[in-house]
């Protein structure tokens, strides 16, 4: 299971107790990742956001995360599933505000380049083939 991020690190913070194995990767998929992702109690599955290319879809196996959007909060229990079609603005998160460990499924698009905006921190990504950027949403790189 990988626990790590490559957030900069005022925000690494927020998924410490999230972590997550790569199924699409072992079963040899290379247009969408599947993977199987846990949340400690008191774990985000990220900071909030939303991609330009990748769609994002959440199946919930074990326990209640709390999902939050533009709309606000909502509960989520195991069977629940949730879409984040490519392009919509609504930024999302999943955190464990619960007792017991979160287990889920996420897949999404494997787009070799995208934009990523986190709606609740001064902070995007510019992807391209094998590389990251973050920056705020000035343009000034974030520090390594």
């Amino acid at each position: 299971m990988d626990t790590g991020t490559n957030y900069p690190a005022e925000f690494q913070h927020v998924t410490q107790g999230r972590a997550r194995k790569a199924l699409g990767d072992a079963a040899g998929l290379t247009q969408f990742g599947v993977r199987l992702t846990r949340l400690a109690p008191g774990a985000a599955s990220a900071l909030r956001h939303w991609h330009i290319s990748e769609d994002e879809f959440i199946y919930i196996l074990e326990g209640t995360p709390t999902l939050i959007t533009d709309a606000g909060e909502e509960q989520l229990n195991p069977g629940d599933a949730a879409g984040f079609p490519a392009g919509d603005e609504d930024g999302h998160q999943l955190i464990n505000n619960s007792d017991a460990e979160v287990v889920y499924l996420e897949i999404g698009t494997r787009a070799a380049q995208d934009y990523v905006n986190y709606s609740d921190v001064d902070m995007q990504v510019l992807r391209a083939p094998g590389r990251s950027f973050f920056l705020t949403k000035t343009g000034v790189p974030y520090r390594k």
